[in-house]
């Protein structure tokens, strides 16, 4: 059977949301390299002692790192079923990371919650998920 055939025609949106996330991910990981050179801090390090904006601006790409595996995973759920709702959610949450590091980016640390509107899209496609898992399951 062909996978064009099995999803429906709206699961593009779902897949243009996994492409903005890429293209996010691919920015803050710019945003770190040019940070590590204009801070001079050498890899393996992944701190500065001594340049706090830099580690401000490594923690904006990191804790989206420590998110993104999760967010894959119940976005990818979310999206099987709930292709429209799970890609204005994904939508929600990609933007949020932006909005997340740039406040980071300030030297605040204080600012990296002007992007905490993307717990709507993260905690909507765990509910989605939810809902799937409960639907499977015969519950409702």
């Amino acid at each position: 059977m062909d996978i064009l055939t099995m999803l429906p025609s709206s699961f593009g949106f779902v897949i243009l949301t996994y492409l903005y996330s890429w293209i996010m991910l691919g920015y803050l990981a710019v945003k770190v390299g040019s940070a590590r050179k204009k801070y001079d801090v050498k890899y393996p390090t992944m701190y500065s002692d001594k340049e706090q904006l830099f580690n401000c601006i490594q923690r904006g790409h990191q804790n989206t790192l420590e998110v993104y595996p999760q967010w894959l995973v119940f976005q990818t759920i979310a999206a099987l079923v709930y292709p429209l709702s799970a890609s204005v959610l994904g939508a929600i949450w990609v933007t949020s990371r932006f909005s997340y590091a740039w406040g980071y980016y300030t030297g605040d640390p204080a600012k990296r919650m002007n992007g905490a509107y993307g717990y709507i899209g993260f905690f909507g496609v765990i509910l989605l998920s939810i809902s799937i898992a409960l639907q499977l399951l015969g519950v409702f």
